[in-house]
């Protein structure tokens, strides 16, 4: 019986009694209770319903709880702009991107990248958030598009304190963290009015640094690369934490970087082309968020190819090294032999 209640969700419970209830209870009572996905599925069930899901108001409301970092009157004004205003914005920012070969036939026609990028970052503790930023980037010059790509939201020496205690343990640390610790990276193009997330929501590794001793967490996702569907890039959200004096963990860095398969960063102008690929939807596909190591897996499968693509690497530089030495080889050996014949 219990699991049968379980499954009474409140799309269930909506779809049951819509017909005798008032338009202003669903509105001020029921509809702003619910998160993004379940209203978006509790839409899908009454076209009453339906219309009364879709007014801008509720879903800033539900943008701004998920995402406090949007809650700025410069965001609010941008996300209000979006093709469907906070809807269109929720329903491309909130699913986690995976890699595609797969184009759609339908995809946008060619357009320039974008000449800046906001970035809204979001970490959450137990699922309630803990820092908020906001981060602009002037992608329009030849320094940025020269350099490898980077963005940082802290400041070099900025240091943002949280109320999470050390448990004193340095396994049952990582531990924590990698169960308790979620982070959420939207980066908005405002000129083409596009956004996507670019973390997996949980952390896919967390270890100790070797030789500072702090804790980092790497969230990622992985996307087609620039040179094609076959070549992947991993978009890498590094976050990195100390211990304060008084015994709490302390963010000390959060940066976002994209690396090929041979670990190399990426500059400014190859990351900018593959974020607009993202942007619009191309080499990738959307899926809501997975509870559970869906996130680790697909990194252990990135991590594997790469080593695998490694090892093959290894075994043709050898092969060439070895043919190199034939080649050498024969080549003394024909040297001597003109020489014997040259001398007798």
């Amino acid at each position: 019986m219990a699991s049968s209640t379980a499954e009474q969700t409140p799309t269930t419970v909506l779809d049951s009694g819509i017909s005798s209830l008032h338009p202003d209870i669903l509105e001020t009572h029921i509809l702003t209770r619910l998160d993004g996905p379940t209203l978006a599925a509790a839409s899908s069930t009454d076209r009453r319903l339906r219309s009364l899901s879709t007014q801008p108001d509720l879903w800033t409301t539900i943008c701004t709880s998920t995402w406090p970092s949007t809650n700025t009157p410069r965001l609010l004004h941008l996300i209000s702009s979006f093709p469907d205003g906070p809807r269109s914005f929720f329903s491309s920012s909130y699913p986690i991107l995976h890699h595609s070969t797969n184009s759609s036939p339908y995809s946008d026609p060619p357009s320039p990248p974008p000449v800046g990028l906001i970035s809204a970052l979001d970490i959450y503790y137990n699922g309630k958030p803990i820092i908020s930023k906001v981060q602009e980037t002037d992608t329009a010059t030849e320094w940025f598009r020269r350099s490898p790509f980077r963005i940082d939201v802290l400041d070099p020496k900025e240091v943002v304190a949280t109320s999470i205690q050390h448990p004193g343990d340095d396994d049952t640390c990582l531990k924590l963290a990698e169960e308790n610790i979620s982070l959420s990276w939207i980066v908005i193009d405002p000129i083409g009015r596009r956004a996507a997330n670019l973390s997996s929501h949980k952390a896919v590794s967390v270890e100790r640094h070797w030789l500072s001793g702090e804790v980092q967490l790497r969230f990622a996702s992985i996307m087609g690369g620039d040179k094609g569907t076959t070549e992947l890039v991993q978009c890498g959200v590094v976050m990195t934490c100390d211990i304060s004096k008084t015994g709490d963990l302390q963010v000390t860095e959060v940066s976002l970087q994209l690396e090929d398969m041979d670990g190399v960063h990426l500059m400014g102008k190859e990351s900018l082309a593959i974020l607009h690929k993202a942007l619009k939807g191309e080499n990738v596909k959307k899926a809501w968020r997975e509870v559970g190591v869906g996130g680790r897996k697909r990194y252990g499968a990135y991590q594997e190819m790469k080593r695998e693509r490694k090892e093959r690497q290894i075994k043709l530089e050898s092969k060439l090294d070895m043919a190199c030495l034939l080649a050498m080889g024969a080549f003394a050996f024909l040297f001597g032999v003109w020489g014997f014949a040259f001398l007798y």
